[in-house]
């Protein structure tokens, strides 16, 4: 895991008279932003409303965000493991529709009393090692319909999904709704060796959030304990973002590192 100081790294004032301009940038650049200032749930879909439009879905509220806590009612309920305790692997927001939203806005409302921390994940990190150092990998997941993610009514899909304009996204997730393709089960030692070189911890206080693209960034959690409370808001950006990362090099012999800081 990287230990670099990403909240610093990617900051933006929300109450900067360019916030907006300076997050539409940042979002194309690095695909990661990190904010504070958010004083109530209010507030939360207030910014929301302005960079994105919020996509309602099974677990959102009426507002069109979502309460991110410990029901103690979820713990063993697959596809609900945000609603537990427990450490959350690195996933893709709503990796089992067709259309996962674009953006995820996360807020800390209340933090825990232990752990709890978001780790992050450069899709485009992990696709530049694994080009680099396991190119049969990089073959076997971005081969079509070599992943399923979900129950009964999933998505067959790829890890990493190669658009017409050469750019690459990565949808993931490594729960009990994943299952792989006999090709694809060699390579995830490998897949899951990048995405701990690749990870940065981020711990959010009160009024702290990150909001990525959910195309090229991946999030995971740390188990807690104590009464750790978020907000959540799923969508769709009010401006045109090219699909997810360009690639650093196709033709890479060695992995380039991502500085996060």
């Amino acid at each position: 895991m990287r230990e670099a100081q990403p909240f610093t790294a990617h900051y933006v004032d929300i109450q900067s008279p360019r916030a907006e301009d300076q997050v539409h940038e940042q979002l194309r650049d690095t695909g990661l932003i990190t904010l504070t200032g958010f004083t109530s749930r209010t507030v939360v879909r207030a910014f929301a409303t302005r960079i994105m439009d919020i996509t309602p879905h099974r677990d959102s509220d009426p507002d069109g965000l979502t309460t991110i806590r410990d029901t103690r009612r979820h713990t063993h309920l697959a596809g609900y493991g945000g609603f537990g305790n427990g450490e959350l692997a690195p996933h893709t927001e709503r990796s089992s529709v067709p259309n996962p939203p674009r953006l995820m806005l996360l807020v800390c409302a209340t933090p825990a009393h232990n752990g709890g921390a978001c780790l992050l994940t450069d899709g485009r990190a992990v696709y530049a090692d694994i080009a680099a150092r396991r190119r049969e990998a990089l073959l076997a997941l971005s081969k079509p319909r070599t992943a399923y993610f979900g129950g009964g009514d999933g998505h067959p899909t790829q890890v990493f999904i190669e658009h017409p304009d050469d750019r690459i996204s990565i949808r993931l997730r490594l729960d009990g709704l994943a299952r792989f393709s006999p090709t694809v089960q060699p390579c995830l030692p490998y897949l899951r060796n990048a995405l701990t070189t690749y990870q940065i911890r981020l711990p959010l206080d009160t009024g702290q959030a990150y909001l990525l693209d959910n195309e090229r960034w991946l999030h995971a959690r740390e188990a807690f304990a104590g009464s750790r409370l978020c907000w959540r808001a799923l969508g769709e950006p009010h401006i045109a973002l090219p699909s997810g990362f360009a690639p650093a090099s196709r033709n890479a012999t060695t992995a380039s590192p991502v500085v996060v800081s």
